[in-house]
């Protein structure tokens, strides 16, 4: 990328993403365009989903198919199926300097897998159930035990008992108890994945 468009695009994203210095913004661009050459794709698209979905598991640890997929569309703001340079600073923000607002936020859109701004029995079911198979490799857990689970989980963050979470719900719930961010499987790096990341790209 030329110098000129690289301070170009370094200047617009900062001002918008304020956790990181514009040397460290400019740090996160050239190492996407390393990754989108590495991809092999000469254009300028960005990093499709299995791109991406090897960065969240070989540099971040992730290992859950769905929730990496679900991430991805968590950092696809414009819903094109790549994440360009803009998306890929502003979704690492969160990951690598996020404040408990924005974590909560980004957690949330990773789980309301059907777009509605929810998320229903059956969403905390299947997160639940896919977590806790990855988690798990002896005996599978039940279907019957899941829907316990679920229904303990409904209970605890159900405040408004219109049988769904809404965000409301999802923040009043985490506020009380900050082990729930994470409460349908790990969507955030962990601290030192973290730690180790940031010393490695230096910022």
């Amino acid at each position: 990328m030329e110098q000129k468009a690289l301070k170009k695009l370094v200047e617009s994203i900062s001002k918008t993403v304020k956790s990181f210095q514009k040397s460290e913004v400019e740090c996160l661009i050239r190492l996407f365009h390393s990754l989108v050459k590495k991809d092999g794709k000469v254009d300028k698209i960005g990093l499709d989903r299995n791109t991406f979905q090897g960065i969240l598991h070989n540099i971040f640890g992730m290992t859950d198919d769905i929730l990496m997929d679900r991430v991805f569309f968590a950092f696809d703001k414009d819903n094109d199926n790549h994440i360009n340079a803009d998306e890929w600073v502003k979704g690492l923000s969160v990951f690598l300097r996020g404040t408990f607002e924005e974590k909560l936020k980004f957690c949330f859109e990773v789980y309301y897998l059907n777009g509605d701004g929810y998320i229903s029995r059956e969403g905390a079911f299947d997160m639940l159930k896919n977590s806790l198979h990855q988690q798990s490799f002896e005996e599978k857990t039940t279907d019957e035990g899941i829907k316990e689970l679920v229904e303990i989980t409904m209970k605890k963050m159900d405040y408004d008992n219109d049988g769904k979470i809404s965000f409301a719900d999802f923040e009043r719930a985490v506020r009380e108890d900050t082990l729930l961010l994470e409460v349908f499987g790990p969507c955030l790096p962990e601290a030192q994945v973290l730690s180790a990341y940031q010393i490695r790209i230096k910022i």
